[in-house]
């Protein structure tokens, strides 16, 4: 076995790896949640009248679309800076008391 050692990480690719995980993570949270705000808009527009109707189901299915589309940005843009901040932290423990030791074994 061998034993590694994590002194730093690249701040950059930490970032990426985070926003893009976040990203991920929020459109499967986002979709359902756009679509359920679209779809009780629509029936909540079936039982009103005239231009209550119409304003109910267009701000419903414009909201829906919006989160679907907004949120997975926004939490992209988080997941970035949480992972500037948290590879910037680490990087600065690592060097105080020597980072994060692990085993590694070659498989064959």
């Amino acid at each position: 076995m061998n034993k590694i050692r994590i002194k730093k990480f690249d701040i950059l690719s930490v970032a990426k790896m985070y926003a893009l995980m976040m990203f991920v993570i929020s459109l499967l949270i986002a979709i359902p949640y756009g679509l359920i705000i679209i779809i009780f808009s629509v029936i909540g527009a079936g039982a009103a009248r005239g231009n209550e109707a119409f304003a109910m189901g267009g701000f419903g299915i414009v909201g829906g679309i919006a989160v679907m589309i907004i949120l997975p940005i926004i939490y992209g843009v988080m997941g970035f800076i949480m992972g500037v901040i948290t590879a910037l932290v680490y990087n600065i423990f690592a060097s105080m008391i020597g980072g994060i030791a692990f085993e590694i074994e070659n498989v064959q």
